[in-house]
């Protein structure tokens, strides 16, 4: 089935969580791509920003449709815009068989959805065309696919028939679904009674327990909790021997888990695609990383600068897995108190802490006029950290700790790396043995 000749109009997607493709290949059987399940050339949409000509644009393109005229829709077409609208996707093209897992990542509005939504055809895309063989089981709304009124159990039925699945067949999974959303006892409950995350632990359950052969899941998986979230992410990898996966998630830890090529969008447009997926995670990281230094603090101390040794003339140290890291600080204090302690935190790229070092003596000395600069130097032996860019932050208190006199954010960056590329010493760390196994 091709979605170009596809009128998805008359699909609405408040009342859609699944679509029951055809199983009628697009190509045939014998060529020797018959096993992609999902195939994108060109895809693109248009969006008007004025509601009142977006209204005037469709009802005029419909009638063209109606009669028979041309819409340029082909996979190599390259539509003009009109006044008012812009791309919100454009020349997205990819495949997907059985086994793969596909990232989608960028910012809000890169047109993660709206690719989602041309996918399971829920809207039509304007240029290119989108192949989907086999079944499809789709979670891209939160709530979507529900009758609110109906209980979770009906809801459950009327998505399985939706499917193409007896009640019989439905009557065998239904236990298994219900287990897996761990609701078993609001299951008789209506679904407008339900929070957004029972209603994100029903809709996946169903989505995946249905054998789809396509499963697509959009961000509404950050509305449950975390334990649901790594249940969904062991599910995803039970289905990917037999599942093609399009997963979207602003959480780069989920997605470098699970995803065998991922595709960054930005403005509607393919950034970077590859099957190096934490090469598309670091550039994802990019596009929101400023490096702006902020500075904030009472005022009594002043970092002046701070400089990481050993990293050569690279604007950006590289410091080996399991090296030392030398940081040297420019300080500046105005406060009368003679002693101030300092407190250094790396943060990774996903902004967590994972080093915290608060240095254990307070440094001490003498005042000789209204203003002290000095200059500190942090040495970390060994940095056993996960590859990629870090970022310091540091923090001037008083000789209690109690008062914060300055804390800089980006105060330098390194990047940490591959603990592979490094020597072998590395894997020196542990003590191997091995013990003879008895004969029964």
């Amino acid at each position: 089935m091709t979605f170009s000749d596809f009128n998805s109009c008359s699909r609405p997607a408040a009342n859609l969580i699944f679509l029951s493709m055809s199983s009628k290949p697009a190509i045939s059987h014998q060529q020797s791509d018959s096993k992609v399940l999902i195939r994108a050339e060109n895809v693109g949409k248009i969006f008007c920003r004025d509601f009142k000509k977006s209204l005037f644009y469709g009802l005029r393109d419909s009638v063209k449709d109606l009669l028979g005229g041309s819409r340029n829709v082909s996979s190599s077409a390259e539509r003009l815009l009109r006044k008012g609208e812009f791309w919100a996707n454009k020349g997205v093209s990819f495949e997907l068989r059985r086994g793969d897992c596909l990232g989608l990542i960028g910012h809000n509005g890169a047109g993660k959805t709206t690719l989602l939504k041309m996918l399971t055809g829920l809207i039509k895309p304007d240029t290119g065309r989108v192949e989907m063989h086999g079944r499809i089981g789709a979670l891209i709304a939160l709530g979507s696919g529900f009758n609110p009124i109906l209980t979770g159990r009906e809801n459950i039925y009327i998505n399985g028939s939706v499917l193409g699945f007896s009640k019989k067949e439905i009557d065998g999974k239904l236990n298994d679904i219900i287990d897996f959303a761990e609701i078993r006892e609001f299951i008789d409950a209506p679904v407008q009674t339900y929070s957004s995350g029972m209603q994100v632990r029903l809709g996946f359950s169903v989505a995946s327990s249905l054998n789809p052969d396509i499963l697509i899941i959009d961000e509404v998986l950050a509305v449950g909790d975390l334990g649901f979230r790594v249940k969904c992410l062991n599910r995803i990898h039970e289905l990917l021997e037999t599942t093609a996966v399009i997963f979207v998630s602003h959480s780069m830890p989920f997605v470098s888990r699970i995803c065998t090529q991922a595709i960054l969008l930005k403005n509607g447009k393919v950034e970077l695609q590859s099957e190096a997926v934490p090469k598309v995670i670091d550039r994802y990281h990019e596009e929101f990383s400023t490096g702006e230094r902020k500075s904030v603090g009472s005022g009594e101390a002043e970092i002046l600068a701070t400089e990481v040794l050993g990293g050569g003339a690279e604007e950006i140290s590289l410091v080996p897995f399991g090296a030392g890291l030398e940081l040297r600080i420019r300080l500046r204090i105005t406060s009368q108190c003679p002693i101030v302690g300092i407190r250094l935190v790396v943060w990774n790229q996903d902004q967590r802490a994972v080093l915290d070092i608060l240095q254990r003596d307070c440094t001490e000395f003498s005042w000789a006029n209204d203003r002290q600069d000095l200059t500190l130097t942090c040495a970390i032996p060994a940095v056993h950290l996960a590859p990629g860019k870090h970022a310091i932050s540091l923090r001037i208190l008083d000789c209690e700790r109690t008062r914060l006199l300055c804390r800089m954010d980006n105060a330098a960056t390194f990047i940490m790396g591959h603990h592979l590329s490094t020597a072998a010493d590395v894997f020196d760390m542990a003590e191997w043995s091995i013990d003879a196994a008895e004969s029964p």
